[in-house]
């Protein structure tokens, strides 16, 4: 029975019952991200809100560093319990957990040590920096809470556990929200204040994950005692983690290139483009969740050699995840302006947010197509495909894109570059897919 959502369930529902509560939990973690944009906003103090937002690279590099072992390591635990070595997968589940909170010390040490020079890499001036500062040092002492958490979340859905790992992930958020307001303004605390509050929410969800693992899970485990990861085990989910954490890390470089670029367009520009990634993070937010939700379900039936379940599932994840895409692009195109208001109903700030917006939005149902495909690179095990994906859609090849585009076009080539680099990389993905998968699952 407890097989039955991988093997025997109807695609479309198997899909959705593992990607609604992955969709669901990044919502409410994007509705906490909202209002944190909301409430630092109404400061009115544009050289805290673009502060703060230089630093959300660095946030993004820890989501990164996170997936390396949940992403990696819920890809061949997947697959090994496809193969029905569940002993094997619980080995590997406890040096997942214990490996990411041994990662994240190690990173708090590193950053913490070079914070001058980091924060200046990534932009921080004269005005914006007292404010990048004070969101740095408790952004970056939490990173063992942020790291952690991207295990527990990942390795619950390979044994069907959606809704509890949903759970988990709602649970730390809803305490972010509330902490918010009371450090922001309560207690006075500006952008440190969110980053505290933030790093309190990650705490809850770690506690209320371990909880679940030790009540709900019968092979999932964090028993120190069971650490043991051979050789080879570790370097098979180093290659899919790797691959998986780039995705996020070319989106902290995307990010940086992006507010660099801005830098001469004027402190308003950064505070407008850091909002705008904000709105447009519900969209690609929700299309990653859609994309990757279903890992579990494709891995178990590549690991269990079921190529025709394998087919049906990715043929109506492309569809699906397409055809989602363009209804966010509608949505966010038509109703740019009074959504920007809802943030900051500053006339610069909004008009200049506008174009961006929409701009942001051409390339999104190439993005579904590259989500899709990454996440089956993943699942089945495919590193080079997973790799090259994850390294250019925000990385070289939006690079490459965003010193052309912004030679040539100028401001609006730095607007239209993330659609452009979505197009290409759509392009790179077809061919991967026929490369490296078609001919396994037909």
């Amino acid at each position: 029975m407890e097989n039955e959502i991988f093997e025997k369930m109807p695609v479309r529902k198997a899909y959705m019952k593992f990607s609604l509560p992955v969709v669901f939990s990044m919502v409410i973690s994007l509705v906490y991200n909202m209002v944190d944009t909301y409430f630092i906003a109404h400061t009115y103090n544009k050289a805290l809100v673009a502060g703060v937002s230089l630093c959300a690279p660095i946030f993004t590099l820890m989501i990164a560093l996170g997936d390396i072992l949940g992403l990696g390591g819920s890809s061949v635990i997947s697959r090994l319990f496809g193969m029905q070595k569940e002993d094997d997968g619980k080995r590997l589940s406890a040096f997942c957990f214990y490996g990411s909170i041994g990662g994240g010390l190690v990173v708090t040490a590193i950053m913490l040590l070079f914070k001058q020079p980091i924060l200046t890499l990534l932009g921080a001036k004269t005005d914006t920096f007292i404010y990048a500062s004070q969101y740095y040092f408790y952004l970056v002492l939490g990173a063992p809470l942020i790291i952690l958490n991207f295990a527990p979340s990942n390795l619950l859905r390979t044994e069907g556990l959606a809704k509890e790992s949903m759970f988990g992930t709602i649970f730390g958020s809803v305490v972010n929200m509330i902490l918010d307001p009371i450090f922001i303004f309560g207690l006075g605390m500006g952008a440190g204040g969110a980053a505290i509050a933030n790093r309190l929410g990650y705490l809850s969800a770690d506690i209320a994950f371990v909880v679940i693992l030790k009540k709900k899970s019968k092979k999932l485990s964090v028993n120190l005692k069971q650490v043991k990861v051979s050789k080879r085990e570790l370097v098979d989910m180093l290659s899919i983690g790797i691959p998986a954490s780039i995705t996020n890390l070319m989106q902290s470089l995307c990010m940086m290139l992006t507010n660099r670029f801005l830098l001469s367009h004027g402190t308003d520009s950064i505070a407008a483009m850091g909002i705008v990634m904000k709105i447009n993070m519900i969209a690609a937010l929700v299309l990653v969740g859609f994309s990757f939700g279903p890992q579990p379900l494709i891995g178990y039936n590549y690991g269990a050699g079921n190529g025709k379940r394998l087919k049906e599932v990715l043929s109506f994840g492309y569809k699906f995840e397409f055809s989602l895409a363009l209804i966010f692009t509608a949505i966010l195109s038509i109703f740019a302006r009074p959504i920007l208001q809802l943030f900051m109903n500053d006339a610069n700030i909004v008009s200049l947010g506008v174009p961006m917006l929409r701009l942001q939005q051409m390339g999104m149902a190439f993005m579904a197509i590259v989500l899709v495909t990454t996440c089956a690179f993943q699942s089945t095990g495919k590193a080079l495909g997973a790799f090259i994906l994850s390294a250019s859609r925000q990385g070289v090849v939006f690079a490459i894109v965003l010193v052309i585009a912004s030679t040539v076009f100028g401001y609006y080539g730095i607007l239209t570059a993330q659609a452009t680099s979505d197009f290409l990389t759509a392009i790179i993905a077809v061919l991967l897919y026929r490369k490296l998968l078609k001919s396994e699952i037909d």
